[in-house]
Parts: structure tokens; sequence; C-alpha cells
């Protein structure tokens, strides 16, 4: 799996908190550098491929593994 500089753990959230947060977490570190999500709630497979479209980041890889949902994420220019 690819390095990354941050992480966000939304385990046990459930849609919209996933992606609030995401939102929030992107804000705080710098372009260029690349955040691991792992969440639990199946939407976020739906809503963080959204999010990083609609927001011009870079959505590096989608896993999932033992109903874990890991992402990782570059942040772009926005």
């Amino acid at each position: 799996m690819q390095n990354h500089d941050a992480e966000l753990d939304a385990r046990g959230l459930f849609c919209p908190e996933p992606v609030m947060m995401l939102h929030t977490r992107m804000n705080e570190i710098p372009v260029g550098q690349v955040l691991r999500v792992v969440a639990t709630d199946p939407s976020t497979t739906r809503d963080v491929p959204r999010f990083c479209q609609f927001l011009g980041h870079d959505l590096l890889s989608q896993e999932e593994a033992d109903g874990l949902f890991v992402y990782l994420i570059r942040r772009c220019e926005g």
C-alpha cells in the first residue's frame, strides 16, 4: 500500500458524517499530501469518489477488506 501523510478514522460513522469529516480533514493538510481514510459505512464507496471528483482531489486507491473501506486521497489545489 502507498504511503500517506495523514489519516482519518471514520469507523462507526454513517452518512453524511464520514464525508463531512473528510472535507474538514482535507482542508487541514497541505496540497500534495496524501490522506488515508478508514470507514465502515458502505455508502462511502459512492460518496468518497464523488467528493474527490467534485472538489478535484486525486483518489489514488479504494479498497475493501473485512468490512473496512480504505481510501488514499491526494489533496489537490481546489
